[in-house]
């Protein structure tokens, strides 16, 4: 575990932070947005299933979670469980609002609950002001023609919750020194395939005969929930909180080219419009501890 530590510190040295953060930022949305390609054929919570299986099975040799989970305390234990908990509701709502929604709304409400974190932390007029243009632009993503869909915005509005429970048990769970970095993801990743097991394993079973499409669902695990976490870690190794969050700014818009370029998803001008208001609302927030470096949280 050593040397696997040693191999990401010089790896993430190497290279430019920011060159790391981009990678992340391009995966972040590319992974979900080939999930949805998969939704016909293999059902959402068996992509769902797929996302964190494969994830869970790429992280086990390289964390082994269960030495993880052995080491921490009760306490511990408890928070990495929580994380897993976070970790298999949130990318199970957060497909079925794909599933109905568009991703730029889906990805812009997840920045409300993040900007009222900071909001509760730091009560300035300046987080105040975020908060507001971040809620205005989720509204105008909203728009007429999707507020019909009650249970895709309910869907959604659980992804962002479960985001912000995210946020709030992984600062937990390293300040505790139950387990830190890839190692923690590891272990919950863990834990949300023991949850997701029942759930999506029914769906995902269809797809076993069909060798492309294993291939597939693998693939959405390795884009979504492996690449991005690794290079997050590599990027906040040597970024302090306040400049990854400024970069977090990018993420709205990342979304919506995606969708365009893969889910032919095309924006109207109000849609761009939200998603300009959400960005700058991500970018003027101010984090707490805006001076000292942490852990990301992204998804």
């Amino acid at each position: 575990m050593q040397d696997q530590t040693t191999t990401i510190n010089r790896a993430a040295e190497s290279v430019p932070p920011q060159a790391w953060f981009a990678v992340s930022a391009v995966f972040h949305y590319l992974g979900p947005a080939f999930a949805v390609l998969l939704f016909p054929a293999v059902g959402v919570l068996g992509v769902a299933w797929f996302r964190i299986a494969s994830a869970a099975l790429v992280f086990a040799p390289l964390t082994r979670p269960w030495r993880v989970l052995g080491a921490a305390n009760r306490s511990g234990k408890l928070l990495l469980v929580g994380l897993g908990v976070c970790l298999a509701v949130m990318n199970t709502s957060f497909y079925l609002a794909l599933d109905r929604l568009p991703m730029s709304l889906v990805a812009a409400m997840e920045f409300v609950g993040t900007i009222g974190v900071a909001l509760y932390g730091l009560r300035t007029g300046r987080n105040m002001a975020a908060l507001g243009l971040a809620v205005l632009g989720v509204f105008i993503l909203i728009d007429v023609k999707w507020s019909t869909d009650l249970g895709g915005l309910g869907w959604a509005l659980l992804n962002s919750a479960m985001f912000v429970g995210y946020i709030v048990l992984a600062h937990k769970a390293a300040e505790s020194g139950a387990s830190g970095g890839v190692e923690r993801l590891g272990a919950a990743m863990a834990v949300a395939f023991i949850i997701l097991m029942p759930i999506g394993f029914m769906q995902a079973w269809q797809a076993f005969g069909t060798l492309n499409l294993v291939l597939a669902g693998i693939g959405v695990g390795i884009c979504s929930s492996v690449i991005p976490y690794i290079c997050d870690q590599l990027a906040m190794s040597r970024l302090p909180r306040a400049s990854f969050a400024f970069l977090l700014a990018l993420l709205p818009a990342t979304a919506t080219i995606i969708a365009v370029i893969v889910l032919a998803q095309i924006p109207t001008l109000q849609d761009i419009t939200g998603v300009v208001l959400v960005m700058m609302g991500v970018a003027v927030h101010k984090p707490a501890d805006a001076t000292s470096k942490t852990r990301p949280v992204k998804r």
